[in-house]
């Protein structure tokens, strides 16, 4: 019993290693985009007409720099802290990176929280909702992953930081979220676009929590598995 359920755990853990690796693609991707958009080497369109989607992006070009850029460390570091093998083999480089991840993510953290407030949201007071809720818990997340392995509590290090990632994933599981409403629901962007951020960052949210209590140890301290 006990080898049929470590089997099922290893093949979740493939599969949602694969998916992880998706959606660090879609984020970096999105980043690219961002910059060649701010550059002026893309123009930024509006399939149901209005004004250009990154326009509130074009006009506060610091801001959202600030917010994008970490977010390529965000997106590039954070899986490395959940691979056993480079945390065995280069501790130094685990907790350097790890760092920097910290780091990185709060700035990724406050600036998606300062947003709403310096631009108007295409999908209103809806997704500006979503970005404020998940972002405070998004920072509440790092804040008491630091604050565990500060205390040398692994266990609940693990616990904070899957929810930290899993969270900031989110916005990658966003996009393709509102490709499905563009292709089948008819619906402006100003509808939908919150709804999309709700979706995502929730799906993220119960995938955390379903890792977590599925991979956690009854009791006690452990090495953090991933």
């Amino acid at each position: 019993m006990k080898k049929e359920t470590g089997r099922t755990i290893q093949r979740v853990r493939r599969f949602l290693y694969i998916i992880m690796f998706i959606l660090v693609g879609i984020g970096l991707a999105t980043v690219v985009r961002r910059v060649l958009l701010l550059t002026g080497v893309i123009r930024s369109v509006n399939p149901s007409g209005g004004a250009p989607f990154d326009s509130g992006f074009g006009q506060h070009p610091v801001i959202t720099l600030i917010h994008i850029l970490p977010g390529v460390l965000f997106m590039l570091l954070g899986p490395m802290q959940f691979m056993p093998g480079i945390r065995n083999r280069y501790p130094a480089f685990h907790r350097v990176s790890g760092y920097v991840f910290i780091f990185s993510s709060y700035v990724v953290g406050i600036s998606a929280v300062c947003l709403p407030f310096v631009m108007s949201p295409i999908g209103g007071v809806n997704e500006a909702a979503a970005s404020l809720l998940y972002g405070c818990f998004f920072l509440t997340a790092l804040s008491l992953a630091w604050q565990a392995i500060l205390l040398k509590n692994v266990t609940l290090h693990r616990r904070w930081m899957i929810r930290a990632f899993s969270i900031g994933l989110g916005i990658s599981t966003v996009r393709p979220i509102m490709g499905l409403f563009f292709a089948f629901s008819g619906l402006p962007p100003q509808v939908f676009f919150g709804t999309a951020f709700w979706i995502g960052f929730t799906l993220h949210l119960v995938a955390a929590e379903v890792w977590i209590n599925l991979t956690s140890p009854v009791r006690g301290p452990s090495v953090p598995n991933g």
